[in-house]
């Protein structure tokens, strides 16, 4: 037998769950896997020795703000040293297409605190012409959702109500361009502008237009103008009147959600992602109330110009950074165009500058527009974190996804290090799950609830995106003062039959594609 790549002598892991690791080698041929198995005396253009190693399918990542990351820069394969080989596009609803130039400007301004700046054209007048930028550039598969966020401000601009009947129209045409184009899933971030006053209806109908498609729902949820449970019960709600399936971003299991899950298990068909790190990151505009976030940036200064108002919204920020404090929170700079205050919390920076905590919360929002990127550790134990991370991870409904940021000073370390860090801490350290569960949660679980074709699973005839890695030795280096430390462990990537990484380093070729909806 001859093949043009030849996995040699690992354990295969085949992302099924069920399947114990076994010894086996993987041949593939052009982008598909054509064989597992004993294949004595087989032959390759390039063989990987993985003697001692795990082989797998490629993990998915299905919430990462890599779109302009994986476009080039210096943080082009912080997923893929990790061994994800597919990222979703539009999480938390982020995009920017199709749009008129103007008005992509505008949302890429109020997006700018996940993605930093970008040489891009920001004039895409389909989703087509922006998918387009990635194919033949991109060292991994992107897969398309529907940015929620370019869907209303393209119907209705950055207005803050709910949307009336031609508008919902306009919206719903909408989300169809993008399933033609092969969205997967319709994303949404319903406390970031424009997608915050969306009403349930709203988002029923335009569920209901993906349910046309095998298309599912995934939410940023509204929960800090109303309560979690609320929350998770509008997310239900949405699931049984648009009959979808529903999946909640970036979550954990608790005294709270634990019971919301089994309601849910009870009246719908929901899922959920976690990173499981005990802090969480986005900018600190979301500190505002929502009245105050209308209009997105330009909104903002708008209001921070009249003294009144000012004064409400320095209020309200004081208030939500003593009562994070009050639960032994701390939300500390993490990225801002100035560089300034880095790796403070927001009461030290004050502190610092000689401010009240308020005014100086207030015109850090004006000194650093478009954003100002903060890191919010959740206060704990580390043993509390553990028996958090062990209760998340064994959960039947959740995947692994990163949330991962790729740009600024000082980001959250879960972009570098999330998927390590599962089979580090979650795998190794803590036996929250086996080796084989924790590789189902982050490759057959993805693909199968956000339609992903043939990937997901080692399989002959699927797509050959594979990663090589020791069991033993894989960790995350990434942590919180030195978010950029690349994982170890990691032997080799294989997207699309191309090798991508090879002994821990990227060998520079850029095989990925545009993956659409199965």
């Amino acid at each position: 037998m001859e093949f043009d790549l030849l996995i040699r002598g690992g354990a295969v892991v085949d992302g099924s769950g069920r399947t114990p690791a076994h010894p086996a080698d993987v041949g593939i041929r052009g982008d598909r896997i054509a064989a597992i198995g004993r294949l004595d005396g087989a032959t390759a253009a390039t063989v990987v020795d993985a003697a001692g190693r795990a082989v797998a399918p490629g993990f998915i990542d299905v919430h990462v703000h890599s779109e302009v990351a994986l476009l080039g820069g210096p943080h082009r394969y912080g997923g893929v040293l990790q061994g994800v080989t597919t990222h979703l596009t539009a999480p938390d609803g982020f995009g920017w297409a199709p749009l008129p130039h103007q008005p992509a400007v505008e949302l890429w301004e109020a997006t700018e605190f996940a993605y930093g700046k970008a040489d891009l054209t920001l004039d895409w007048p389909t989703p087509e012409a922006y998918l387009d930028i990635f194919r033949g550039n991109t060292p991994a598969n992107v897969v398309p959702q529907v940015p929620h966020c370019a869907v209303r401000l393209a119907a209705m601009g950055w207005e803050a109500r709910t949307a009336r009947p031609e508008e919902l129209e306009a919206m719903r045409a909408g989300v169809r361009r993008w399933l033609e184009a092969g969205a997967v899933c319709l994303c949404l971030g319903l406390e970031y502008q424009p997608s915050a006053y969306a009403d349930t209806h709203e988002l029923i109908e335009l569920s209901r237009v993906a349910r046309e498609y095998d298309a599912i729902y995934a939410a940023h949820i509204r929960i800090r103008e109303t309560s979690v449970a609320r929350a998770w019960r509008e997310t239900m709600e949405i699931g049984r009147q648009a009959d979808i399936p529903v999946h909640i971003s970036h979550t954990a299991v608790n005294d709270v959600t634990e019971p919301l899950l089994e309601e849910a298990a009870r009246t719908c068909d929901l899922s959920f992602e976690s990173y499981m790190y005990p802090a969480s990151c986005t900018h600190l505009v979301m500190m505002l109330p929502n009245w105050a976030q209308g209009g997105g940036p330009a909104g903002i200064r708008r209001r921070l110009r009249d003294s009144e108002t000012r004064k409400q919204m320095a209020d309200a920020l004081e208030q939500r950074v003593l009562e994070g404090a009050e639960r032994g929170a701390r939300a500390v700079f993490a990225a801002n165009q100035t560089g300034r205050h880095i790796g403070l919390s927001v009461p030290e920076a004050a502190a610092a500058a000689g401010m009240p905590l308020g005014e100086f919360a207030v015109r850090t929002l004006e000194e650093e527009s478009p954003y100002a990127l903060m890191v919010y550790h959740q206060g704990g134990t580390a043993e509390d974190h553990a028996a958090l991370v062990r209760r998340t991870f064994r959960h039947g409904k959740m995947m692994v996804a990163s949330d991962g940021i790729y740009h600024g000073q000082r980001p959250h370390p879960r972009g570098y290090g999330c998927f390590a860090r599962a089979l580090r801490l979650g795998v190794r350290e803590l036996g929250a799950v086996s080796l084989e569960e924790a590789v189902h949660k982050m490759t057959a679980v993805p693909a199968e609830r956000f339609r992903v074709p043939e990937r997901g699973l080692l399989k002959e005839g699927y797509a050959a995106d594979v990663v090589v890695f020791d069991p033993e030795t894989v960790a995350d280096r990434a942590t919180f003062e030195e978010p950029y430390g690349e994982p170890v462990g990691v032997e080799a990537v294989v997207v699309n039959g191309a090798v991508v990484v090879r002994g821990g380093v990227p060998t520079g070729v850029l095989p990925g594609r545009v993956v659409g909806r199965r």
